[in-house]
């Protein structure tokens, strides 16, 4: 088995030798790399690859909770397992490597077969992680695969998250909200990998019970992705896609407000993208008409505030669009 890989992190010289004399005495253990502040570990980071990073709090140019908090917030980095060394009864710095994201503490003097123990025990935790990250990424393919099935709806996917991150920025949403609409906008209709393929491409009307195993794929892509790390701030997004600011929809006809926000962005730039392509059941309608279609639908099937702030937003790209094809053609007729 591969040796833990293990950064050192301290602006004492003589402890970050010592650390890496008690370290490197356990066979399962490698000490890859030292840096005496958070600002020169960050830079040594993609040379060493560690498993697990070691901290101590109190550094010049950059401290741990500093360094721990760019760590956990570059997609990265941020599964990379941080023990932070705090003095020995320092309530304080453990309240502030929680805030930054810290994963272990342990405190100065150290016990060299507990640092060793609590090693181990993350990187067992590093693992766990990993093999989510596996999961993840083999259902981000079925999702892909389900778009794949439709030649009606390539590329929907990567527009949807385009169009949904596009709203969430615009509305000042946190990072966090962000990626979850972005993987909500990949992953929404996971839920129609049970659907058969000759339903998902049919050209006339569904009979009811086609319509009912319709209506089952949000809920069936919430539970595909409940093994996910994200699930918790996804799933929802995932079953409420196809709910109506009016109560109208499904699965569970919520209404307004209390359909999460994430989903309704969701509704709003998957149902917009529909529109302006081809389905098997009609032709792709032009911008205009789409836009129009928004804004009649406004407070009834989509949330009216996020109706007017996406087709403001369509607006403006479809102008800033028209302004840079004048300019190269401008350009153009002056070259020639």
């Amino acid at each position: 088995m591969a040796k833990i890989r293990v950064l050192v992190v301290d602006d004492a010289a003589v402890f970050r030798r010592l650390l890496a004399e008690v370290l490197n005495g356990d066979p399962a253990i490698e000490v890859v790399g030292a840096a005496a502040n958070g600002k020169i570990a960050l830079a040594k980071l993609p040379q060493v690859s560690p498993d697990l990073v070691i901290l101590d709090v109190e550094m010049p140019l950059m401290d741990g909770f500093e360094t721990c908090r760019r760590l956990k917030e570059d997609e990265r980095t941020a599964l990379i397992p941080v023990t932070m060394l705090t003095g020995l009864g320092d309530h304080d710095a453990r309240i502030r490597g929680i805030e930054a994201g810290a994963d272990d503490f342990l405190a100065k003097p150290f016990d060299q077969a507990t640092l060793r123990a609590r090693i181990r025990s993350q990187l067992r935790l590093k693992r766990l992680t990993d093999q989510l990250e596996r999961t993840e990424a083999v259902i981000l393919a079925m999702a892909r695969w389900v778009e794949a099935r439709d030649q009606y709806t390539e590329g929907h996917l990567r527009r949807v998250a385009g169009y949904g991150e596009e709203v969430a920025q615009a509305l000042g949403l946190g990072e966090r909200e962000r990626v979850a609409v972005r993987h909500a906008s990949i992953l929404h209709d996971i839920g129609k990998v049970s659907v058969p393929d000759a339903i998902l491409s049919k050209v006339g009307p569904l009979t009811p019970e086609e319509e009912d195993l319709i209506r089952r794929h949000p809920d069936d892509g919430a539970a595909i992705i409940a093994p996910m790390r994200f699930a918790p701030v996804v799933a929802p997004i995932i079953r409420a896609h196809h709910e109506r600011w009016d109560g109208d929809g499904y699965p569970r006809g919520l209404r307004g407000e209390d359909i999460p926000l994430g989903a309704r962005i969701v509704s709003l730039v998957d149902a917009y993208d529909a529109m302006i392509h081809d389905r098997p059941y009609r032709p792709a309608l032009p911008i205009d008409v789409a836009l129009n279609e928004i804004r009649v639908l406004a407070g009834a099937q989509f949330d009216p505030e996020l109706a007017t702030l996406f087709s403001d937003i369509v607006e403006r790209d479809r102008d800033q669009a028209r302004n840079l094809g004048a300019q190269a053609l401008s350009a153009l007729r002056a070259a020639v």
